[in-house]
């Protein structure tokens, strides 16, 4: 199959209740808050490790950038990666779907080779301000070796609420070089989302995709619309405060400057992909609108779970 050859654009958003949606590591892994603004950050690196996670145990596919361990359980570098696949940096791109993704840089033969990865992302941010992040306290049965007579506290930072949007460009002049195709691009979009919901594990069970929207455009028109994310708006319910809002059910998304930017280059679009989940209020209804203002045949359903 021949690399990708339309240039995509992305919104992505989804939610977390009482999690801890991208800790800080440098900072008591506490969650990444925008003093001026208090909004959540989520970094670009964690939506990419969602993704990886979900390709290589769900969809078994190989993955280069992952947590491994060699048999004295120590991490693997990416040089020892490299080892997997004989050093040949075709083989590689070949075999390692987040290679055509996104990219990486390698020791390879005593050659640093660094691949611009076609799929980027901003930061996200959440559309709102959050309450806290908030301190929780609690204890253990079991106790440390220090106390063993009694269990031991844990401590843990969470968000209660957040709703967070990723912006993100799928360059198809990239792809030419790491040979991304369109099936790796389903493929990302399916585990962006079932990724999401499947992030079951203490510190992010909690997290549930919302809104997916994919904006095509035809081959050759070298543009893209740009900070999707900035189009659309969160808007909580009339007796609530943004920081106190708890559930997707206690606003609603305005997409009234997103469908407006979409509808007036709808001549350099070739088609919108969307999913939405069925607990968001989108005002005005996203697919309804997108198909009166482009076309129905120019509006694709995502299926996803």
């Amino acid at each position: 199959m021949s690399h990708l050859r339309n240039r995509s654009e992305f919104l992505f958003i989804y939610d977390v209740k009482d999690t801890n949606p991208n800790g800080d590591p440098l900072d008591e892994n506490k969650p990444r808050v925008d003093e001026e603004t208090g909004q959540v950050i989520v970094t670009d690196v964690r939506l990419k490790r969602t993704i990886r996670d979900y390709l290589a145990t769900v969809k078994g596919l190989d993955v280069f950038i992952i947590e491994m361990r060699d048999g004295k359980g120590n991490l693997r570098t990416k040089e020892d990666r490299s080892d997997d696949f004989s050093d040949d940096p075709n083989l590689i791109l070949e075999k390692c779907i987040d290679m055509r993704l996104f990219g990486a840089t390698t020791a390879i033969k005593e050659k640093t080779i660094t691949w611009t990865g076609p799929v980027q992302f901003k930061f996200g941010r959440s559309l709102h301000r959050v309450d806290g992040p908030m301190f929780i306290k609690g204890t253990t049965v079991m106790p440390s070796k220090e106390g063993k007579k009694q269990g031991t506290f844990r401590e843990e930072w969470i968000v209660p609420y957040a709703l967070i949007a990723f912006h993100g460009i799928a360059n198809e002049y990239a792809a030419r070089t790491t040979n991304l195709t369109e099936d790796d691009l389903d493929l990302m979009i399916e585990a962006m989302w079932n990724g999401t919901k499947d992030l079951i594990t203490r510190s992010k069970f909690g997290q549930m995709p919302r809104l997916l929207l994919r904006v095509v455009y035809k081959e050759g028109s070298d543009f893209y619309i740009g900070e999707l994310d900035k189009l659309v708006r969160w808007i909580p319910k009339e007796d609530l405060r943004e920081e106190q809002v708890r559930d997707v059910a206690e606003g609603r998304l305005e997409v009234v400057s997103l469908l407006y930017a979409i509808e007036k280059h709808r001549d350099k679009i070739e088609r919108v992909e969307v999913a939405a989940h069925e607990r968001i209020t989108i005002k005005p209804e996203i697919l309804s609108e997108l198909k009166a203002r482009l076309g129905e045949s120019k509006v694709k359903v995502l299926e996803l779970s």
